[in-house]
């Protein structure tokens, strides 16, 4: 469906998960990618909370290929609470979650090539929580709000766009009953869902599109649950 041939593409946190699948559908498209993270990978193993380290992998990038064509800021921040984290758990989760992708953006700003793109992976939580989640939930919603940040800020230059995924199994757990059923959708999502956005919020086709934060989530956010509603109930 896409065809990205001759494009460089930059993924963090592309070991596992999301981002592995993000890597895998870029490689079956043609792109070169070039990944960072804490994991074993074949390009370039980092900190992104780390600022030699994001200097480090950003020359090892344009010296390896002279320009960026995206950019996917996908790893995930540390998750801790209000109860549990301590101030060097928080700051470690904003570095990773928000200092990084705008570094990296910064870093890169010079070696875009024309139709370039950043898309950010932020979450269903940058608008919604569940208790003891403070450090991941307010990462998320800093790279949303610094998505359109961007995107105004590289007007003309750079389309920036993230995608909020809802619950994706990473490990493609087929789920039925209650965790189905209680998304619209009636199935709990996978690594595919979102990495075929990724590539076509980075394709011409998404060419009129820049600033938004598409949320996937089998439309879980947007479903009113009232105690006593369809079978619903809440144990005090």
């Amino acid at each position: 469906m896409f065809d990205f041939h001759g494009k460089v593409a930059v993924v963090t946190g592309g070991a596992q998960g999301i981002g592995k699948c993000i890597c895998e559908s870029f490689r079956l498209s043609g792109a070169v990618v070039c990944v960072i993270d804490l994991l074993d990978n074949e390009y370039f193993i980092g900190d992104l909370a780390d600022q030699a380290a994001l200097e480090a992998f950003a020359a090892k990038v344009i010296a390896d290929f002279g320009h960026v064509d995206y950019l996917i800021n996908n790893a995930a921040p540390k998750m801790c609470g209000i109860d549990g984290g301590s101030y060097e758990d928080f700051e470690y989760a904003l570095k990773v979650g928000v200092t990084a992708p705008f570094y990296l953006s910064k870093l890169f700003a010079p070696y875009f090539a024309d139709g370039a793109a950043i898309v950010n992976i932020s979450s269903s939580r940058d608008r919604m929580s569940q208790p003891q989640t403070e450090s991941y939930t307010a990462a998320k919603g800093g790279i949303s709000a610094l998505t359109h940040a961007l995107a105004v800020s590289f007007a003309g230059r750079v389309r920036v766009n993230s995608v909020s995924p809802g619950w994706i199994d990473n490990q493609y757990t087929v789920y039925e009953g209650p965790d189905a059923v209680q998304q619209p959708s009636g199935r709990v999502g996978n690594p595919p869902d979102i990495a075929n956005m990724v590539l076509y919020l980075c394709s011409d086709m998404a060419g009129f599109i820049t600033g938004e934060n598409i949320c996937i989530d089998g439309g879980m956010t947007h479903q009113m649950i009232y105690h006593g509603d369809h079978g619903w109930h809440l144990d005090a």
